[in-house]
């Protein structure tokens, strides 16, 4: 995607190449900027490409970053497609991600934001990869992360899949508290319009594109209200500056919904994936993220 605003410089990166064994799930110690402490895994597949797509794939509460490795399908997947995965670890007591505090929800603010960012600048230093194919995805705290990043950093994304998130700045709290109960119970409900100024107030002078967005939830989430995810559907068309009528609505399996806002592609605008009858623990479909970023061509 083209920058169309300065971006955050990873700091104290390692002028030598990164001792990072292909095939190997690997600890990156000095990324750059990491003013939450985070951790960092990287994965590197045997067969990188020229020009290889970045993957920045965000665990759930109580998780880390070599957890999700195992219980994920993305470096099985870049195996096949060719693309880098970092793994980033919460170091806090919870293992939640910052989507509450004000320096997480404000660009280069300070917090998880930026340690991510800076995850992404240290490989983008180390290895050729495409600006242009820079992915986010995540699960719960990394779903509500996703849409924090896919925010604050629109040039440098070009796409997001959020697996039971909230909307951008929902889980916002003050003081130092991490979980915010309103948002979490689908208490908090904005116009589409007053959802997509939040997104476009993380960067006032910000005109480029913004990324394309796919979101999954279950109708009986009971950590992350349903509600959540019908106000990331506003969010995210509104910020596009579509309406939110589906230009196609497809009935998958008797318990998988899909609609599709844009356009009826396999790349559109924002997809949202209604999972019936599913809780918070819901299926992730690794592919079906990956086919959306067009990782899989």
């Amino acid at each position: 995607m083209p920058t169309e605003l300065p971006s955050l410089e990873p700091t104290a990166v390692p002028t030598a190449e990164p001792t990072v064994e292909p095939g190997v799930l690997t600890a990156i110690d000095e990324f750059g900027d990491n003013p939450s402490n985070l951790g960092m895994h990287l994965y590197v597949p045997s067969d990188l490409p020229n020009m290889a797509p970045v993957l920045l794939a965000v665990h759930y509460c109580t998780g880390d970053g070599p957890t999700f490795y195992r219980n994920s399908g993305y470096a099985n997947l870049a195996d096949q497609h060719g693309f880098i995965v970092i793994y980033p670890t919460a170091e806090r007591s919870s293992k939640c991600f910052d989507v509450a505090s004000s320096a997480a929800l404000a660009r280069d603010g300070g917090s998880d934001p930026v340690a991510l960012r800076s995850m992404v600048g240290y490989v983008e230093s180390q290895y050729n990869v495409d600006a242009d194919r820079i992915f986010v995805a995540g699960v719960s705290s990394g779903a509500m992360m996703t849409n924090v990043m896919l925010a604050l950093y629109p040039e440098v994304f070009s796409a997001g899949a959020a697996f039971a998130g909230v909307p951008y700045k929902c889980f916002a709290t003050s003081g130092s508290s991490e979980w915010s109960t309103a948002c979490a119970n689908g208490s908090i409900n904005k116009t589409a319009q007053e959802w997509g100024d939040l997104v476009r107030s993380a960067n006032p002078e910000y005109n480029g594109p913004f990324p394309r967005v796919q979101l999954w939830h279950g109708t009986d989430d009971d950590v992350l209200d349903y509600t959540n995810f019908e106000e990331a559907i506003e969010q995210w068309t509104n910020v596009h500056n579509l309406t939110q009528i589906a230009v196609a609505t497809d009935t998958l399996s008797a318990s998988l919904t899909r609609t599709r806002y844009g356009n009826d592609g396999e790349q559109a605008l924002v997809e949202a994936y209604r999972m019936e009858n599913i809780g918070h623990n819901l299926p992730v479909d690794e592919s079906e993220a990956i086919r959306f970023f067009g990782l899989d061509q």
